[in-house]
C-alpha cells in the first residue's frame, strides 16, 4: 500500500498510546546540552507532567496536523523540523524532515536541538516519546477525539509556545463559525452517510474519532456504531447500512473515489441507493486532520448535504435587509413627522 502524503492512510494503521513508556525501547542517543534555567509546566492531553522551556525557540513536529497548527498560530520561523508527511502549507515541505510520523529517526529530532516536540496518539507511538524524553526533551502529545478537543488543542498548544494571544484569536473565530454553522442547520434532520476513509480494504470511521464529530457538526450522522477507530467494512454491510451518501475525501487511495459517473460502473456501488441517486460527496482531505483548516471542510460538507438550509439563510437574511432598508428610508425628509 502507498501512502499519500495526507493524514487518512495513516489514521488506521497507527499504533496508539496503550503501550507504557517502560516497553519503549531506548537507543543509545546522545544526550542534548544542560536545559534552559527558565521552565513552566503544563499537563497534556493524554495527563502527562511535561516540563518546558518559557521560551519555546525551536519546535519539531511529529504529524501535519500539528505543522499545520504551528502555521496557522505564526510560529513557522520556531519550526526547525517536520515530517515526511507534512505537506501544508507548501512552505512545511522545505523544513528538515525527520522521518514519517510512525517511524521518525530519533537522532535526526534531538540532531536539531528542539526545546518542544509536538506528537499526537493518532499517528505517533509512544516508544517515540519514551525514547525522546529519555534524552531530556520534552513531547507534548494532543489526544484529538472532537472538534472541541481539536479546539482546546490549538489553545493548549498556543499557551505552550508564548501563541497565546494568537490561539485565542483563532479559536475564538473557528468557533464562531461553528456556531453560525450550527444556526444555519437548526432544525436540519441529519443525513445518514457512510464516510470511507479507504477503498481496499474498505474502511470507515468509528463513532470515538473527531471524523465522527465533525459529520454531526456538518449535519450528518455516520451509519457506523462501531466502537473501532477505523472499522474494516465488507459491502454487505454496507447494504445493510442503507446510508443516505457516501463521503470520501479526496487525495484518496483510488484516484477514482467519489468519482459518481465511476461509481456507476462498478458492481455493488452502481447498486447502492446514494450512487443511484447521486449523493456521492467529495470533501477536502481537510476533514480528516485535526488541524484548523478542519472547519473549512465541516462548512463545506454541510453546504453539500444541505444546501436549502444556507438558500433559506440567505434568503432570510437579504429580507432582513431589504426591510432595514425600507425602515431607514422612512426616516428621511418625506417620512419625518416633524417636516423637516
Amino acid at each position: 500500500m502507498q501512502f499519500r502524503k495526507s493524514y487518512t492512510p495513516i489514521l488506521f494503521l497507527a499504533l496508539t498510546f496503550t503501550a507504557t513508556a517502560a516497553q519503549a525501547s531506548q537507543a543509545p542517543i546522545a544526550a542534548p546540552t544542560a536545559g534552559p534555567k527558565s521552565t513552566a509546566q503544563f499537563i497534556d492531553e493524554l495527563g502527562r507532567k511535561v516540563t518546558v522551556a518559557t521560551e519555546v525557540r525551536r519546535i519539531v513536529s511529529l504529524a501535519p496536523n500539528l505543522t499545520e497548527t504551528v502555521y496557522a498560530l505564526g510560529l513557522q520561523e520556531r519550526l526547525a523540523g517536520d515530517t515526511d508527511y507534512c505537506d501544508y502549507p507548501k512552505e512545511a515541505t522545505a523544513k528538515p524532515h525527520v522521518g514519517g510520523p510512525m517511524s521518525p529517526s530519533v537522532e535526526a529530532i534531538v540532531a536539531l536541538h528542539p526545546d518542544l516536540v509536538l506528537a499526537t496518539t493518532s499517528i505517533n507511538r509512544i516508544q517515540t516519546v519514551a525514547a525522546l524524553e529519555h534524552v531530556g526533551i520534552p513531547v507534548y502529545v494532543s489526544d484529538p477525539h472532537s472538534v472541541e478537543g481539536l479546539l482546546a488543542g490549538i489553545r493548549k498548544i498556543a499557551d505552550i509556545t508564548g501563541a497565546s494571544t494568537s490561539g485565542k484569536s483563532i479559536v475564538d473565530d473557528l468557533q464562531a463559525r461553528l456556531d453560525s454553522l450550527h444556526a444555519a442547520l437548526n432544525g436540519s434532520t441529519s443525513s445518514r452517510v457512510l464516510f470511507i476513509v479507504w477503498s481496499s480494504p474498505l474502511i470507515s470511521v468509528g463513532q470515538g474519532t473527531f471524523i465522527a464529530d465533525a459529520l454531526k457538526l456538518a449535519g450528518a450522522e455516520s451509519v457506523v456504531k462501531s466502537t473501532k477507530n477505523w472499522p474494516e467494512m465488507s459491502m454487505e454491510e454496507v447494504v445493510r447500512l442503507r446510508p443516505e451518501y457516501l463521503i470520501f475525501a479526496r487525495g484518496h487511495d483510488d484516484p477514482d473515489a467519489g468519482n459518481l459517473d465511476v461509481l456507476r460502473t462498478r458492481p455493488v456501488y452502481r447498486d447502492l441507493k446514494p450512487v443511484r441517486d447521486g449523493h456521492v460527496v467529495s470533501v477536502s482531505d481537510s476533514i480528516d486532520r485535526p488541524a484548523p483548516r478542519m472547519i473549512d471542510a465541516i462548512e463545506a460538507l454541510a453546504h453539500q448535504l444541505h444546501s436549502a438550509a444556507f438558500v433559506t439563510r440567505q434568503h432570510d437574511s437579504g429580507a432582513r435587509a431589504e426591510r432595514s432598508a425600507s425602515l431607514a428610508g422612512t426616516s428621511g425628509k418625506e417620512g419625518c413627522p416633524c417636516g423637516l
